[in-house]
């Protein structure tokens, strides 16, 4: 029997040293791949387009076959760079698939090296059908960070070299999503019914990271601001106190200190081959027939400033990872919206594939683009429905007003006495809507993060800063209020972006002046902030000034009236910059005023006639007409 022993034992122990063998086989391949990022982290079933492009960076990566074997999951493309850190996986996800979590196996010779877990999710019910901002809407803008502090415990982290310094006007202040959570009744009651953050992404720059235009994880909010979970918490709160979270996005550049631009997918992936190229910033080139091809291929190409590094959307790859990242936080964060910094600054052709997939997704939803020309033949360009003569096709429903705003300020501010000067610049800025293909969605407002307080552009004169809000939030469009203008924040003998963007009163604990609960403002910011909230609720109950006609008449003597109006009602607005009261002849505006007798001032509730109305001096009377034709 021993012979017999023996051979067993030698048969066992050559088993043993094949696996041993077979194993140390592998730990070695093992030891030379890693897996660091699988972007999207996660998918859902059942959304329209049924491709999935997951972007896989780690060691050596791209000599790996990716293996999945999910019901409904499948394989249809793997795409290799010039960098063998990246491999670019395309997946079908057919209408077999279910939510669940499945591996994905990367394997060489047939042998599984290493696995990653994936989760296919299942969309919230009505999820496609979102409906987004709209006419009935007032947005109202935050920089996070300059806003509240809800959660002292995150100013400063480790990792992130740009630390809290509340004396430093370019720093970060501290101020965070928990701060925005903590405030969304004060939002509510205040009659603001959509809410725009400037970005909240990652921003692991080491100066001047608070505005948040330097993305540095497409993926991942600041944890100086919060969590990807605390931000999809504050759209389904913002939601259910009627307010809609519109995401602040960024398709045309990155920031210098982003996770790629360590180890770049391909050389292609940023514009200049990574190298600051700085573009001419000339938003005509795009349309203008005479311009040079060189001016003309500076503009998209260029970057914005040198640590912001220009994406190349024309890489395929990257063109799908910027739409599929839209999408993830749409359908993640309970989004309502999006607003697209520096809109034409990217390749064209991009934000059309862009805002077409994002629309065929979600139809109700809504997204608003920055094109900063004063030039409404410039804006216009990129609205859907604009018949272009290039042919050049979007479906962006929404652009910034830059043309309106602009002219709103020199209409206050400038004297009427001079035929082309004052309110007629005002009227004659309005006659361009013709040039747009949906004028009443456009987003108007006095103000932004990007220039000097409104009440600094009028000269902190209170009478034209009230006319110029009365304006805003009965003309055509979507008004925006940046924050603060409530309480008439300003940014005198500067224009500093720290300034301007100067943190809420009463946003932190240690705060003097309360701008939420109105302890320490001056008697004018009370007034101010009791006026704002008197319109915005006024205006939500108002239907003709969201989806109601305009009628406006060519201002006469300093007085600029015009009228919003439809089947349910009627409102005439006058703006009166006069130093004295004005007299207003009713008969001129017969036509449209028709048999009322009367009319309700809005914000006294005083009823007036008509045939003696009398127009206080320097202000804005809105009234209310009491018979409709």
């Amino acid at each position: 029997m021993e012979p017999m022993i023996n051979l067993r034992s030698s048969v066992k122990l050559r088993f043993l040293l094949i696996v041993f063998f077979q194993l140390s086989f592998c730990l070695s391949f093992a030891q030379s791949y890693t897996i660091d990022r699988v972007e999207p982290p996660c998918w859902w079933v059942g959304m329209k387009n049924p491709t999935l492009q997951l972007m896989i960076h780690g060691e050596k990566i791209s000599e790996l076959q990716p293996v999945i074997g999910y019901t409904g999951v499948q394989v249809h493309r793997i795409t290799c760079t010039t960098n063998p850190n990246y491999l670019f996986l395309t997946l079908v996800i057919t209408q077999e698939a279910v939510a669940g979590s499945f591996t994905i196996d990367f394997q060489k010779g047939g042998v599984t090296l290493m696995t990653h877990p994936y989760a296919l999710l299942e969309r919230e019910p009505g999820s496609a059908l979102r409906q987004g901002f709209d006419p009935s809407d007032v947005i109202y803008l935050i920089t996070p960070d300059r806003f509240a502090n809800g959660d002292p415990g995150n100013d400063t982290m480790d990792g992130y070299p740009d630390k809290t310094d509340r004396t430093d006007k370019d720093g970060r202040h501290g101020g965070d999503l928990n701060g925005i959570i903590d405030h969304l009744d004060y939002m509510a009651d205040m009659g603001f019914t959509a809410l725009w953050l400037n970005p909240v992404l990652e921003n692991n720059m080491p100066r001047t990271s608070y505005h948040g235009y330097a993305i540095t994880d497409f993926y991942r909010v600041d944890p100086r601001l919060g969590t990807n979970e605390l931000y999809r918490q504050l759209g389904r709160q913002a939601d259910e106190k009627g307010i809609k979270l519109i995401m602040d996005m960024v398709a045309n550049h990155c920031g210098s200190e982003h996770w790629w631009m360590k180890d770049l997918p391909s050389a292609d992936w940023i514009h200049g081959g990574g190298q600051f190229i700085p573009t001419n910033h000339r938003r005509t080139t795009v349309q203008d027939p005479h311009v040079s091809p060189s001016d003309r291929q500076n503009f998209p190409d260029g970057w914005f400033v040198e640590v912001m590094p220009d994406m190349n959307q024309q890489n395929p790859l990257l063109a799908e990872y910027l739409i599929q990242n839209s999408v993830w936080w749409i359908e993640y964060a309970h989004l309502r919206g999006i607003r697209q910094d520096t809109y034409s600054y990217p390749d064209k052709e991009f934000m059309s594939r862009w805002s077409c997939r994002i629309m065929e997704e979600y139809p109700g939803f809504s997204i608003v683009g920055e094109e900063w020309s004063e030039n409404p033949a410039i804006v216009s360009y990129w609205q859907k429905g604009k018949e272009n003569r290039d042919g050049y096709p979007s479906c962006l429903g929404s652009l910034m007003d830059f043309p309106l705003q602009a002219t709103l300020v020199r209409g206050l501010n400038e004297d009427d006495a001079i035929y082309s000067d004052g309110l007629i610049k005002m009227y004659e800025m309005l006659a361009n809507d013709f040039q747009y293909a949906d004028p009443d969605h456009l987003v108007i407002f006095p103000d932004n993060h990007d220039m000097s307080r409104f009440f600094t552009q009028v000269s902190e004169d209170i009478d034209l800063f009230k006319m110029g809000l009365a304006y805003i939030l009965t003309m055509r469009g979507i008004p925006q209020i940046y924050y603060g203008t409530e309480i008439l924040m300003a940014n005198p003998g500067t224009t500093d972006h720290g300034v301007i963007r100067s943190d809420f009163p009463g946003g932190w604990s240690d705060d003097m002046v309360n701008g939420f609960n109105g302890a320490g403002l001056t008697s004018e910011q009370a007034e101010v902030q009791l006026l704002m909230k008197k319109l915005l609720n006024w205006r939500k109950e108002t239907g003709c000034v969201h989806s109601g006609k305009i009628v406006h008449y060519a201002p006469q003597n300093a007085v600029y009236v015009y009228f919003r109006y439809d089947a349910t009602g009627k409102v005439m607005v006058v703006l009166n910059k006069n130093m004295t009261d004005v007299h207003l002849s009713a008969q001129r505006f017969r036509e449209m005023t028709g048999d009322a007798v009367s009319a309700r001032d809005v914000l006294t509730g005083v009823i007036h006639s008509l045939d003696h109305l009398v127009i206080p001096a320097r202000s804005a009377m809105i009234l209310e007409l009491s018979d409709f034709q």
